[in-house]
């Protein structure tokens, strides 16, 4: 339980004032989504106390993360592993098979920079505890738009500040470990950029029409400036479409700026791609010398199905270099099950157990950002069709401890019992075979209240938090 229980309403209200002033003051925002005033800010969804969880398993989901960067950056380049485990899904989901077919349309100029191509990769690694196991579980793995890294680098500043300030006699401030994922971040792409090799190019934030996460990520552009003097330019897709070129050796430039490294914070979702100029931009940036955070095939790395069929036999063994490592990835995995062929009698079983205890499992789409997942009667109804069923994987659903928050959002205070899901950063480059960085990068915690199946920040499903470590 967080140690806020039992404080007054008084109380309460005087800790939340605290908690927004101090968000405020200090850059921990986001965008009010005000189409009148569309510069407007608001304090991020936040919790204002943070959320108890045990050491081990922190340490334990700290420890995986490079292997993970590692694990990630092989598949990424075993394209025949790609298509042979995306070739069904594809077949029912449009999105996987056009990323599939820019793969494919690029793979050329891809064997042709083997032994140079610059890669950066920022990777975020989601975990639940498992309450009746007592085990740490692998949510997802996530290869691009790893957001709110930046904003939970302030979130556990804040969270510090309240606990010594505000008194908190139970919590003590050495079990709230620090927390710098901007930095980790700006240094990994200031490697990236200087490892390119051109001081005047730029990074070019791939983000959304009316972005309302844009403090996470301009918390990182200043940080990239401050710390490394590399400077940014923010586009949309259809913008890169309209502005973008390529030179013959595959230089791309935007608006007359050369580009090191084209950063995803948009492109995880179908509905980024409205019209045919946001896939022709994608390609175009693929093509290019730029380094892709992610490439293509980093994005088809962190696919579901991709995790499905890692957590199979003797499949992550193939691209980690010891049996203690692949202990280690394994030792994440929660149960995941295959749907690409319905008259298999393991997935037969499987799914008559989904149908009896639909509460048991999730069913996932090949989707990232929130808001996609099929729980309870919608995971039945869906199972009970077995048409397009390989675009979907199968999972365990995990059973987190419940805690009683209290949860700020436009500044109203919920008190709510919650669960929560914690994220590790990883930060990767390298070029050709060689590996210039692998890093675990900091972490994140989001907390939901307890009755929501999603967890996604930007989504509305949950807010930002930090966790107070316990032994």
């Amino acid at each position: 339980m967080r140690q806020a229980d039992g404080a007054g309403p008084a109380h309460a209200e005087a800790l939340a004032e605290d908690v927004i002033i101090w968000a405020s003051l200090n850059g921990l925002l986001v965008g009010a989504g005000d189409e009148l005033r569309p510069r407007a800010a608001i304090h991020a969804p936040l919790s204002v106390l943070p959320v108890p969880f045990p050491r081990a398993s922190f340490e334990k989901a700290k420890a995986a993360m490079r292997i993970f960067n590692k694990l990630i950056d092989r598949v990424s380049r075993d394209g025949a592993y790609l298509e042979a485990t995306l070739q069904a899904a594809s077949e029912f989901d449009d999105f996987t098979a056009r990323l599939l077919q820019i793969y494919n349309a690029t793979d050329d100029w891809r064997q042709q920079r083997l032994s140079e191509q610059l890669v950066l990769a920022i990777n975020r690694s989601d975990y639940m505890l498992d309450e009746p196991s007592s085990t740490l579980m692998q949510v997802e793995l996530n290869t691009i738009a790893s957001s709110f890294g930046c904003l939970s680098t302030q979130v556990c500043k804040l969270h510090r500040y309240i606990v010594e300030r505000a008194g908190q006699p139970e919590l003590v401030l050495s079990n709230l470990p620090e927390n710098d994922v901007t930095s980790h971040l700006a240094d990994a792409i200031g490697t990236a950029v200087a490892e390119f090799g051109d001081p005047g190019a730029a990074v070019l934030f791939i983000v959304q029409p009316n972005e309302r996460n844009s403090y996470d990520q301009q918390w990182l552009q200043y940080a990239m400036w401050e710390r490394h003097k590399v400077r940014a330019v923010r586009r949309t897709l259809a913008q890169v479409a309209q502005q973008g070129s390529l030179d013959v050796g595959g230089a791309l430039s935007v608006a007359g700026q050369r580009i090191a490294v084209c950063y995803y914070r948009a492109g995880y979702a179908p509905t980024d791609y409205p019209s045919e100029q946001e896939w022709s931009a994608r390609e175009m940036m693929e093509r290019s010398t730029a380094a892709q955070c992610p490439s293509v095939p980093y994005q088809l790395a962190g696919a579901k199905k991709i995790q499905q069929d890692l957590a199979g036999s003797d499949t992550v063994e193939r691209f980690v270099d010891s049996a203690e490592e692949a202990a280690l990835i394994r030792a994440c995995f929660a149960g995941l099950w295959s749907l690409d062929n319905p008259d298999n009698p393991e997935t037969q079983d499987v799914l008559q157990q989904a149908d009896m205890q639909p509460d048991d499992y999730v069913l996932k789409p090949q989707r990232e950002g929130g808001g996609n997942n099929l729980y309870g009667d919608q995971l039945q109804q869906r199972l009970r069709d077995p048409k397009g069923l390989a675009a979907y994987i199968l999972m365990q659903r995990i059973r987190p401890p419940i805690n009683r928050s209290m949860l700020l959002r436009d500044g109203n205070i919920l008190e709510v019992d919650t669960l929560s899901e914690l994220g590790i950063y990883g930060t990767f480059v390298g070029r050709g075979d060689t590996v210039i960085l692998n890093a675990e990068a900091g972490h994140l915690i989001r907390t939901k209240a307890a009755t929501s199946d999603e967890g996604g920040v930007a989504a509305g499903f949950a807010v930002l938090d930090s966790p107070y470590l316990s032994d």
